[in-house]
């Protein structure tokens, strides 16, 4: 099991696949199967039948999820970073190891 660094709320850049260089906003995490659901990437279309909440039923759009290892976190001057750790004042804080900043 890999360390997840990448948080639900981060900006992440898409790094590699059909998606590749498209950005979004982090929705949810699967720690167990090391996805992401990020806003606005990896949309599919699922049929759907007829029910008592949509009685017409249909073709709709949602997002997938994306496994963890094809993103990056993007900081908002344009670049991708990679995240680390380190304890100040006996606190665990993120920091961006490409500038050194605190995330």
């Amino acid at each position: 099991m890999i360390k997840i660094k990448i948080k639900k709320g981060d900006i992440v850049r898409v790094i590699s696949g059909t998606h590749k260089g498209k950005e979004g906003k982090v929705l949810r995490i699967d720690s167990g199967s090391q996805r992401v659901l990020v806003e606005g990437v990896n949309i599919v279309k699922k049929h759907t039948k007829p029910n008592s909440q949509d009685p017409k039923g249909g073709i709709k759009e949602k997002e997938a999820t994306i496994h963890i290892s094809n993103i990056s976190l993007f900081l908002p001057d344009g670049k991708n970073t990679r995240v680390g750790y380190k304890y100040e004042d006996n606190k665990k804080i993120r920091f961006s190891k490409k500038t050194n900043e605190v995330i």
